[in-house]
């Protein structure tokens, strides 16, 4: 039995021979457009120069990176919203917060305090801050301020941790950048600053062990920490040899028998946090969730038919569609409202603390005034020194507490029961003593 071919008029033959023919003549049209259009290039075609081992100027980066510079250079931007507390205007906290003149009375904080602008501000705000004396303050506090700092060290060794500021501020020409995360060959993630690479060891840690996540926190933990110049050195030293909560660094210090200055008329022997971001951020729900400093700050971003890392370091607030909606999926107002209903909370706590401490302070002044033992008023003064540890732990932070909430409130709550504490103590003295009363130690 044969199957039979169904026959083909001479017109359907015509037909397909036309569509054969349109067909090879699109195939040999696309095939020349790719010629083309995609070709190798040419020698005269524009190069850009690689960039040297040694690079610090951020545009240099920006030649071979345009749009991840082009985020960064959004650091510049100046504004508060969406965000309640916090931000990257230049906002005078002492204003904003009345308390704090009296807590850092006698210190370099009472003469300024301002919220900390974007990183492309940061060379030109610690130089002209009036906290700082270009000739009695040392070179040590332009360490994370300048993508050169690492050079300076270099150059000057460990003279540079007591040599004057303005003698290594006139070397600087760039604020933070690239290179301080980048290796500028291999942009690779990587520590250039000291004081985290030796706080890393001396906890047994192993820098270079550190996996590509861990170092997207790691990067941010070089200078947004709490910190401390080492007293025959001016070495900067992170006080983490105990621990990392406010509780061990402050037995820590302790054991160091360390202040950053006297308190006028009340003499404590006061401590003055910086900004213990990477300490707060630890053991909370985002750490303990696996997420880096950068998931939140540095978000993806797809621009055109890219993918790349936002330089944009910022409130996650203000792009909570590439941050928080990865992980988070609600409504994003109701998780703005959520993240505002914490840091509400926490600024009450705040003001509270603070209130608790200016009333100690005052308290131990009186009791200094009135002829108190002076054995008997250091009880007093430890206490307070310790609640006012306490409190700065968490206002010098970012996050309003946001970074971790349970810490926050916990340090709070200690440093108001042991403000009143010292509060009570100072006014007993001051009281027996109008009354006559002796008190020993």
């Amino acid at each position: 039995m044969r199957f039979l071919m169904p026959r083909t008029t001479w017109p359907q033959r015509l037909a397909a021979a036309v569509v054969v023919a349109v067909l090879l003549a699109v195939a040999v049209t696309v095939a020349l457009v790719i010629r083309e259009n995609v070709q190798e290039p040419s020698e005269e075609a524009p190069k850009v120069p690689p960039l040297a081992a040694n690079e610090r100027d951020p545009a240099k980066f920006g030649q071979v990176y345009p749009r991840h510079y082009a985020l960064y250079l959004k650091s510049g931007e100046m504004s508060r919203d969406p965000s309640r507390y916090g931000g990257s205007d230049k906002e005078d906290k002492l204003a904003a917060y009345p308390y704090l003149s009296t807590i850092f009375k006698g210190y370099s904080f009472s003469k300024e305090y301002t919220d900390d602008r974007g990183h492309v501000y940061s060379l030109e705000d610690v130089t002209q801050t009036k906290r700082v004396d270009p000739e009695k303050t040392v070179a040590t506090c332009i360490t994370c301020k300048s993508t050169q700092s690492p050079d300076l060290m270099a150059k000057y060794g460990d003279e540079y941790y007591k040599m004057p500021f303005k003698i290594v501020a006139a070397e600087a020409q760039y604020p933070i950048g690239c290179s301080d995360c980048h290796d500028p060959t291999t942009m690779t993630l990587r520590l250039s600053r000291p004081a985290l690479i030796e706080a890393l060891q001396r906890q047994g840690i192993d820098p270079a062990s550190l996996s590509r996540q861990e170092m997207r926190t790691m990067v941010c933990a070089q200078c947004h920490v709490e910190y401390y110049f080492a007293k025959d050195t001016g070495r900067l030293t992170f006080p983490w040899d105990q621990g990392s909560d406010p509780e061990q660094m402050y037995a820590y210090y302790q054991a160091l028998g360390f202040k950053d200055w006297e308190y006028p008329d009340a003499g404590v022997a006061e401590l003055k946090a910086q900004h213990p971001d990477y300490e707060m951020f630890l053991d909370s729900p985002h750490e303990a969730a696996g997420l880096a400093c950068a998931d939140c700050h540095m978000p993806f971003v797809v621009e055109g038919n890219t993918k790349l890392t936002s330089h944009w370091v910022t409130s996650p607030l203000k792009h909570m569609d590439q941050s928080c909606a990865v992980c988070h999926r609600r409504d994003m107002d109701q998780l703005r409202e959520r993240v505002f209903y914490t840091q509400d909370r926490t600024k009450d706590l705040l003001d509270r603390a603070g209130a608790a401490n200016v009333a100690a302070l005052e308290s131990i002044t009186a009791a200094v005034a009135a002829g108190a033992d002076p054995q008997a008023i250091e009880e007093a003064r430890a206490l307070q020194r310790e609640a006012q540890w306490y409190f700065d732990w968490v206002s010098a932070e970012n996050s309003m507490g946001f970074h971790n909430p349970p810490k926050a409130l916990d340090t709070l709550g200690r440093s108001i029961d042991l403000a009143h504490q010292a509060r009570l103590k100072a006014e007993l003295l001051r009281v027996l003593r109008l009354l006559g009363v002796a008190v020993g130690a």
